[in-house]
Parts: C-alpha cells; structure tokens; sequence
C-alpha cells in the first residue's frame, strides 16, 4: 500500500461493522421488557442462530479484547451455567414454536473450560429448548493449552461440528510478550484429537500487529499452521485500547509495530495463504476454495455478524451469557457484562438485557450497504435503495466524500456503483463508513483503521 495512504489514514478510527449501529451507540432504552416484546413477535417459520458466551479463562493474555476473567478452578463455571440455562429456558418459552436453529456459536473467554459432563448437560438442554437442523453448523472457540483429553468426543457427541483453534502467533519472542505460550506441537496435537473425534471443521486464529512481531515470523506462523490442514484462517489485527481493556498496558506501546509495518505484517500474511491455493473471504478471513464460507462469497452470500464472516443467513441472533449480543429483526440487544451482574439479573427475571438498539429503516438500509462493502467490496448503491423503496440521495454519500476517497485511491466509481480497489482492501472499513450515519469522526470508541 501506498506510504501516502498509510500516513492518512493510520489514525482514523472506524468501526470493525459487525454490526451497524455499532455497539457503542447502544442505550439503555432498549431493555429486558423491549426484549421479550420482540421475541414474542418472531415468526415461527423463522430461523435463529444462537451465541453462548463463556467470559473464563485460565490466564489472561494481555492482547485480548474479549470480555473474560481468569478463574483458577471450575466452581465459578458452573454457577455461571446455572444462569446461562435459566436464560436459555427463559428465551425458549418466550419464542413461538416453530423456529429453526441453523448455526451455533460458543465464544469466550474459552468456551472448553466447561467440564465435560456439564457440557453434555447443556448441549441436552440446548435441544430441549430448540429444534436444530440436521445440516446446522455447531461450533466452539478452542484454546490448545486448556483442552482435557476426553473433551473432543464430548464435544463431538453435543453435535459441535466446526472448531475454532487459537494460535495468534508461533513466534516465542511474541508469545512472552502477549502471555501466551502455545507451541506448535501442542497446536497439532489439538487438531488432531479434534478431528479424530470427528469435528472435520477446523479454523486457526492468528493476530499481525503484535508486540516484536515481524514480517518474517508472521509468514513463520503461517506456514507453520499450513502444516495442521485447516479449513480456514482469520488474519485479525491486533487492536492495543489499554484505556478499554487495562490487562493491555502490560504491552509496552514502543514494541508494538507502526503503520507501515503492520501493513507489510497483512500484505504477507495474505500472499502467503493465497499462494498456499487459499481464497480471501472479506478482509481477514481466508478458506479453502471448497469450504462453504468460500462459495457463500463466490455467490454473494456472505455475511457478516459479531463473530465475523459467516455463511450464516439467520433471521435472528439470539446471544446468551454475560456480555453477549444478540440481533433481532427489530433491533439489537446486549446483556450486562459484569458476570456477577448478569447472574443475578438472570435470577431476578430470566434476562439480562442492560441495553440496546431499536433500528429503523434507514439503519437497515445503511447496514445493508456496509455489509455488502465489507463482504464483497462494492456495493451497486442504486439497487439497494430501490430494495428499500429510498431515493438513492437519501444515502448517498457527500460527493466530496466519494471523490476524496476516489482521488485517494481507495475506490472506483461508474455511476453510483462503488468498487474498493484490490490496493485499498485493507482499509475497507474507511470506506464502508461512508454510509454510517452515526460515526463521530472525533470519537475515540473504535480500533485504528491500520
């Protein structure tokens, strides 16, 4: 990428755009009342996707972002499931019958800590309270490091059909500085137990961007990780806010890599999986030409929600457990964060909803154009506002925006057709804010752009 285009846009902060609004213009005016309104109200030949939050871990590694705390035994677990089942029965008698589940996702934290008969017991009451699709995608956030050797068969008799493998990086240098030691060998080993369980779904999660990371180890990581086969890889950028997440101070900033190198990290990381025969799915994902989440883009049909890029076409995202998201038709809703909050707020009513957002149509029309900027990386912004019966002016971006992106670089224009251009991918969210109507160019609430 161009020197001129880093130095411009390096500082700029945008969404990541898995949602739109994004979570930060949540408000406390949507609530626990909202939410049972508009689970009543889904359509019983609807589908849902379910996401179960599990915020523990057995060490904190302090380039994490997620919402976690670190628990040294298994008690803490399994109060906390206690609270999670409620709310799971809570939401199930709250929906019609007749919805379909076509994908589920646990997410952490790490979701493997759950002790295995406690994770059968909640997998059974996952299929008490909803009826699954025989072909539906089941899938668990892994860490190697705390995987219990019976785990995988368990996992694999709940139905989980798809892992997710977190390596970040190879590299021992950056493994002491992020608090994270993971060898290869270890990683392997992992998979293979996954897959001879018979979870063949395997993805591997690495970061660029992190402390005394190279061009050189990156591609190191890479090639390592090609040797375990994995379906697919997510390439992420590592996002240092130590005033959001305090764990990350112990990072020290002069050790992180700046602008230019974190772009050479990205431009490496992805000529090496292309020239391993892997396609680019959006701006951090890569598969296998065959795997599902490539042909869902080949087709346009990819999507993209709070766990990234995913094939998943949902009506509804029903996130379950301290801190998660959830999407409606009619809006989004999260729930508390504080595990000892949410756990008490479930005891008190069955939910935990601490705030929200109802969304209107010019939300989803917006959210429509940033989807299709982020997934297929253009977007024919004359047909999507005939879609949503809007004059296209309503959401067409100032001229003097487009041109600017235009002038820069970033973008191709024929009529009202916006095209990302093949140099400019790594700043597609700078372009996808365009149509985000709600972005304080001044804020300081989202990840760099680089």
């Amino acid at each position: 990428m161009r020197p001129d285009l880093v130095a411009k846009y390096r500082s700029q902060r945008v969404p990541r755009y898995t949602s739109y609004p994004a979570s930060p213009h949540f408000s406390s005016d949507v609530d626990a009342d909202t939410y049972r309104q508009w689970l009543s109200e889904m359509p019983a030949d609807g589908t849902l996707s379910l996401y179960l939050h599990i915020p523990f871990c057995r060490s904190m590694c302090w380039y994490c972002g997620c919402h976690t705390v670190v628990v040294p035994h298994d008690d803490p677990i399994r109060t906390y499931l206690q609270a999670l089942t409620r709310e799971i029965r809570t939401v199930s008698a709250l929906l019609p019958a007749g919805p379909r589940v076509t994908h589920l996702h646990f997410g952490g934290g790490t979701p493997t800590l759950i002790p295995a008969d406690a994770f059968a017991e909640l997998m059974e009451g996952m299929r008490e309270a909803f009826r699954f699709d025989a072909d539906a995608e089941l899938a668990i956030e892994v860490d190697p490091r705390t995987l219990p050797e019976a785990l995988p068969a368990v996992l694999a008799a709940g139905g989980i059909n798809r892992a997710s493998l977190g390596v970040q990086s190879f590299d021992p240098v950056v493994q002491k500085a992020i608090n994270r030691f993971q060898s290869p060998e270890m990683t392997a080993e992992a998979v293979a137990r996954l897959r001879a369980a018979g979870i063949a779904g395997i993805n591997l999660d690495l970061l660029y961007g992190l402390p005394h990371q190279t061009v050189e180890s990156c591609i190191e990581t890479v090639r390592t990780a090609l040797t375990m086969d994995p379906d697919r890889l997510s390439v992420f950028g590592y996002a240092h806010m130590p005033s959001f997440k305090s764990h990350q101070s112990r990072i020290g900033e002069d050790h992180l890599p700046d602008a230019e190198e974190r772009i050479r990290q990205v431009l490496a990381l992805e000529a090496t999986l292309q020239e391993a025969g892997y396609v680019r799915i959006g701006m951090d994902h890569f598969a296998k030409p065959d795997d599902p989440i490539a042909v869902a883009a080949r087709d346009g049909r990819l999507r993209r929600n709070f766990q990234g890029y995913t094939t998943d076409s949902a009506d509804a995202l029903i996130g379950f457990g301290a801190s998660a998201i959830g999407r409606m038709p009619q809006g989004f809703v999260a729930n508390i964060v504080p595990v000892p909050g949410y756990q008490k707020a479930v005891a008190e009513s069955g939910l935990a909803v601490g705030r929200g957002f109802r969304v209107s149509d010019d939300d989803r029309l917006r959210a429509r154009l940033i989807e299709r900027v982020m997934c297929q990386f253009e977007v024919d912004i004359d047909a999507i506002a005939q879609e949503f019966g809007r004059p296209v002016a309503s959401v067409l971006p100032p001229r003097a925006d487009l041109a600017r992106l235009r002038d820069d670089g970033l973008i191709e224009l024929e009529g009202n057709r916006l095209r990302v251009v093949d140099e400019a991918r790594p700043l597609v969210r700078s372009v996808a804010a365009l149509f985000d109507a709600y972005l304080d160019p001044e804020g300081g609430r989202h990840s760099r752009a680089i």
